[in-house]
């Protein structure tokens, strides 16, 4: 879409800038870019910026990575995503759900060395995101639905748990050698009764973290956070502690740079199993955020180019010192808040971080280890969503129990091994769905439209005669014989036994061979029995179906009808007038 300039300054935003287009998006903003959006974006890119560098160096610690590396993994991605990003408002960089998976790919086998480290989290990245280019190429951008919303709720209350154990022991001022969550539970606790505090790291690190969860809770738009990080190191300045408690060092001069030495073929077959998993959680966290930022700006977003942008943008950080990346759900919405337009807020960051790097390198010499825990650890904390799982309890217990058994896989098994934990409990929540679908006998009610479920309304009644069944999902093998099953229970419940049987199809989606037969066992069932079956609201394509099998002549014209009602009234002879004319009405 063509902007018009005689009306370009009142037409909205998403108006102006049409739909992304083409593989450089952020090219098409820049060429419409316009003067009054300035002042906005560089409000937000400097809001950003706030917490561009504390995240960043925090979450690279997280990930066992030196603190530098985080800011490269904030600079890149930023620079990157603002060219291919099909969102204008999206901030890439270091994320806390990602830090525990990258540091148990690659800590195994890195054998202590940090410039290993660092070479494996770049491959990481690289890998990652070759597999999300790759997937946007075969249009596999739908993947992140596998993940349905009990699994996902379960996982991220997982990490967040390991994530937040993992920086206690920072926060208090030493660190534990613990593989396992458990096992670095235990040894924390076993350091806080052995005296292994720090008073000193305790004291900035418990300071940070009560300021920063205040200014959470308040919801002020002062930057506390940038106050908690830049008051820790006044303090520590001050009064001399930078060698007496842990601090994030001095950073190495110069800007982001290959770093990728050392590397085996080895190492690309050890770190691909996990590259899959972190670039499905990456994208599943990225495009739910994009998606929602889209919609509410009446914007769309293809699915498959938000996955190349992210693709290209990990693999960009991967080649240049950093490690995986995914969109922040921390950081974007201080963008939007502060009133980002587009991508330029991503831009100004980047530079800004940039220019911390070349000009203040060695402040963070005095930056405590225990406030970049406290930021990590707020951080983390917002990934916690405990009401929601309370409430799937409530809806459906078995949406709870698979969000709790995601969780305990990351807690209890691994991060990595939770990846395939919550996987594999995402088909068996679509197979349980399929498997036990609902079904129901519906009966008439006096006063009320259409026929309903016996289970919500134990007033109803059969019709003399009748039976209505209903069962709400496709017809296959796995879960064909529970229709046979209902079937039989209430023609052996019904007394006298019905003459007909009305199949109320309008639910069932699609059929298989397997349920075909057992629909055919079903009939001859009746059958035996004197009881014909009745088919209504069966959609078109499954009677050709039925056809198709051989059962044209079997399942002729006279077995179908239109509606439950219109079966109903052929069979009775009568027309109900028992109801009141209520369009509202509608069987349950």
């Amino acid at each position: 879409m063509r902007a018009r300039t005689a009306d370009a300054g009142t037409r909205p935003l998403e108006v102006t800038l049409g739909r992304p287009g083409g593989l450089l998006p952020g090219l098409r903003v820049a060429r419409l870019y316009r003067r009054e959006w300035l002042r906005a974006d560089v409000t937000a890119g400097l809001a950003v910026t706030a917490l561009l560098i504390p995240a960043g160096m925090g979450y690279a610690e997280a990930a066992g990575l030196p603190s530098e590396t985080g800011l490269y993994a904030t600079i890149v991605p930023l620079l990157v995503y603002a060219l291919v990003g099909p969102s204008r408002t999206l901030i890439l960089g270091p994320d806390s759900s990602l830090a525990p998976i990258i540091a148990a790919s690659i800590l195994p086998l890195s054998g202590g060395d940090p410039t290993r480290a660092v070479a494996l989290a770049g491959l990481l990245a690289l890998l990652m995101g070759a597999a999300l280019v790759v997937g946007s190429v075969a249009r596999l951008g739908f993947v992140t639905e596998l993940l349905s919303k009990p699994i996902r709720v379960g996982y991220l209350n997982g990490i967040a748990l390991v994530v937040i154990l993992g920086q206690l022991p920072k926060l208090l001022g030493f660190s534990v050698p613990g593989d396992s969550l458990i096992d670095g539970a235990r040894l924390t606790l076993e350091g806080i009764s052995e005296g292994l505090v720090d008073p000193q790291a305790a004291l900035i690190g418990g300071v940070s973290l009560v300021a920063i969860l205040v200014a959470k809770v308040s919801g002020t738009r002062f930057p506390v956070l940038l106050a908690a990080v830049v008051g820790s190191m006044v303090v520590v300045a001050a009064l001399g502690w930078e060698d007496q408690l842990p601090v994030a060092g001095a950073l190495p001069e110069g800007l982001p740079a290959p770093a990728l030495s050392g590397l085996t073929w080895s190492d690309v077959t050890a770190l691909i199993g996990p590259a899959l998993g972190i670039a499905l959680i990456a994208f599943a966290d990225t495009a739910v955020l994009s998606r929602s930022l889209a919609a509410r700006r009446g914007e769309s977003v293809n699915g498959n180019q938000e996955m190349a942008a992210v693709g290209l943008s990990s693999a960009a950080t991967g080649m240049l010192g950093g490690f995986p990346i995914s969109a922040s759900s921390s950081r974007t919405p201080v963008a939007e808040q502060a009133g980002a337009k587009t991508q330029l807020v991503g831009v100004i960051g980047a530079v800004l971080v940039m220019a911390f790097i070349v000009l203040a390198p060695d402040a963070t010499g005095y930056l405590p280890s225990a406030t970049l825990a406290a930021v990590v650890i707020v951080a983390a904390s917002s990934l916690v969503d405990l009401p929601t799982v309370a409430a799937m309890f409530r809806a459906d217990r078995v949406e709870g129990l698979l969000s709790v058994a995601a969780f305990a896989g990351v807690a209890l098994v691994g991060v990595l091994e939770g990846i395939v934990v919550a996987i594999a409990l995402s088909f068996v929540a679509f197979v349980n769905h399929a498997w036990r679908p609902y079904r129901t006998e519906l009966v008439r009610v006096e006063g009320l439209r259409g026929y309903h479920d016996i289970t919500r309304h134990p007033e109803g009644e059969r019709i003399p005669g009748l039976a209505i069944l209903r069962f709400d999902s496709p017809l296959f093998f796995a879960n064909a014989h529970l229709l046979e099953k209902l079937t039989s229970e209430i023609v052996e419940d019904s007394d006298p036994p019905p003459t007909t049987v009305i199949l109320a199809a309008e639910p069932i989606t699609s059929i298989d061979s397997t349920a075909v037969d057992k629909l055919v066992q079903i009939d001859d069932y009746l059958a035996s029995r004197g009881i014909r079956l009745l088919i209504a609201e069966m959609k078109g394509p499954l009677k050709d179906r039925l056809t198709s099998y051989g059962l044209g002549d079997r399942f002729d014209p006279s077995r179908f009808y239109p509606t439950v009602g219109a079966a109903v009234d052929e069979l009775t002879g009568t027309l109900r007038h028992d109801f009141d004319h209520d369009p509202d009405d509608s069987p349950e």
